[in-house]
């Protein structure tokens, strides 16, 4: 995976499981998808261990932002159906175990902490709906996207259903729910899917830049920031917008970032 290992590591810890890898890179997590032998198809455990992943990214407070990529040449060919498939028809697909959150927020809350997804080659249905669930995703430009359910004869059920009309408009993202055709990276721009194409390989040293920019800024307001933006209720969130000012206030990272705007330094912020 060219670029990303140059980069400088402090506070580095990488966790090797059989599918999933994740690493601590300063206040960076990285959860990479680690079954290149199958086109990083996710079979149960596959799924286990990235809940498992997004579980821990929520919860420990060192860490700021999640950054998700994957190894080998291609993101995800999609649910390895040889091995869920039998599992969903007897509704016995555990995809969430004690202590995971639900990386596409649709059993569980969402995780609490931006994401930065990088993808590069084929990106089908489930991976199509963790960029959708994410907060900034880099696409390679042979990055190929696809909601392949309906020639599977189910539905998608990671919210791709309901989130790519949302980015891409009804019309457009029908489209390809209905039919299971593919799309590129430059079309998935233009649907606001993705946020930038880069050249492959490139990918993840990308996110990782625009992640760490993210890490620098103020972890609380950064989180409430996200909050405020998912809300589904866009009404009701004006009238929580002046309360969730105030409960920053308070913090002493409002006194960093005023000291910082003051002096022209960066600051450092801790959180609190």
């Amino acid at each position: 995976r060219s670029g990303w290992r140059s980069s400088p590591r402090p506070f580095s810890l990488l966790v090797v499981s059989q599918k999933i890898t994740t690493e601590q890179r300063g206040h960076l997590f990285l959860i990479g998808l680690n079954r290149p032998e199958k086109m990083n198809a996710a079979d149960e455990q596959l799924l286990h261990e990235l809940s498992l992943a997004y579980g821990e990214l929520d919860r420990n407070k060192e860490l700021r932002v999640g950054v998700v990529f994957a190894y080998g040449d291609h993101f995800t060919a999609g649910l390895d159906l040889f091995d869920v498939g039998p599992k969903m028809q007897k509704g016995k697909l555990q995809m969430v175990p004690e202590g995971g959150l639900d990386p596409w927020g649709i059993s569980t809350k969402q995780v609490s902490k931006p994401v930065v997804m990088a993808t590069r080659g084929t990106c089908y249905t489930l991976g199509v709906e963790l960029a959708l669930a994410s907060d900034v995703v880099i696409a390679a430009s042979d990055s190929k996207f696809g909601q392949l359910e309906v020639s599977r004869a189910i539905l998608p059920f990671g919210g791709g259903t309901i989130r790519l009309p949302q980015v891409a408009g009804h019309a457009r993202a029908m489209r390809y729910l209905l039919t299971g055709d593919r799309w590129g990276a430059q079309e998935a721009l233009e649907m606001n899917m993705i946020n930038e194409i880069v050249e492959p390989g490139e990918e993840l040293e990308r996110a990782l830049e625009l992640a760490q920019s993210i890490a620098d800024q103020a972890p609380l307001a950064v989180q409430a920031t996200l909050e405020s933006a998912r809300a589904a209720d866009k009404e009701a969130e004006k009238a929580n917008l002046f309360p969730r000012l105030a409960g920053l206030m308070g913090t002493k990272d409002v006194a960093r970032g005023m000291k910082a705007f003051v002096t022209k330094k960066q600051a450092k912020f801790k959180g609190d």
